[in-house]
């Protein structure tokens, strides 16, 4: 059930007993992400389902099409950046010539999965939250359940799915971007020619960077699905609640990109 009554704590004594109260409703709240992931994760079999059908082809599109722009500057403007400032330092030593492979590492690796995933968390994850908020207070989600329509599987199922297949896909796009930005600073500010560049850049790269870059969308774009549509599964109070849900699930995915990102990178390569 994803309705539910409000639960009501009596006040703590003191600083421990505060603590303990946050770290076990912390936990809890976990528990209740994963168990909304397992249950999503179990209704992708009904994906290609006649109901099902439409609802994620349109977040397909609200995926993946509609962040393109976005993405777009993004991606760009950060291989341009990387591109500038670390050809500048390589230009004291005369090394100007390896930032191809400097921007395509760094977007494989780290920038592009992060960066991705830091827009579809500000744009698709909010929008996800504030959503679902606004079904639980307006009583739609309960509605649903009246009706024995699984609100996991109605609501939460298209989102992942669209979310498992576009971040990667979004990522590898955001990466190219990113590096033709690089090869653009390279070529007008650096002088360094195009084919020495995407030279560079293809030599030292791995299929390894690749693969976990990747890797790591693919593991973002489900944690920013189950942190939003839980936290818009949570809201209370309200439309004030709404707001409220919106901004945790942004703090929220912000911070665990962050924590697992770094686990990813530490695991891949030692």
């Amino acid at each position: 059930m994803i309705t539910r009554e409000p639960e009501f704590y009596s006040k703590a004594l003191n600083v421990r007993g505060q603590f303990g109260r946050f770290i076990l409703i912390n936990c809890r709240n976990a528990g209740l992400a994963l168990l909304v992931l397992w249950e999503a994760l179990l209704d992708l079999r009904f994906i290609f389902s006649k109901r099902s059908r439409p609802m994620v082809l349109e977040q397909f599109y609200i995926t993946g099409i509609k962040s393109l722009g976005v993405i777009t500057v993004v991606g760009l403007f950060t291989g341009m950046i990387l591109a500038l400032q670390t050809g500048l330092e390589l230009r004291k030593f005369g090394q100007e010539v390896n930032i191809g492979a400097a921007v395509m590492i760094t977007m494989l690796r780290e920038m592009g999965p992060f960066m991705t995933a830091m827009i579809l968390s500000a744009s698709v994850g909010s929008a996800m939250a504030a959503e679902l908020g606004t079904m639980v207070v307006s009583e739609e989600i309960a509605a649903l359940e009246v009706m024995s329509i699984p609100p996991v599987r109605f609501l939460v199922m298209p989102r992942l799915a669209a979310m498992m297949v576009m971040t990667p896909l979004l990522t590898f796009y955001a990466c190219m971007v990113g590096v033709l930005g690089g090869a653009i600073v390279g070529n007008t500010q650096l002088g360094v020619a195009f084919n020495a560049y995407f030279d560079n850049a293809t030599r030292w790269a791995e299929n390894k960077d690749l693969y976990i870059g990747l890797f790591k969308a693919f593991i973002f774009g489900i944690m920013i699905t189950i942190i939003s549509c839980h936290q818009g599964f949570s809201t209370t109070e309200g439309a004030v609640g709404v707001g409220k849900a919106t901004r945790r699930s942004v703090i929220i995915s912000f911070l665990s990109l962050l924590i697992v990102g770094y686990i990813i990178t530490r695991l891949f390569y030692k």
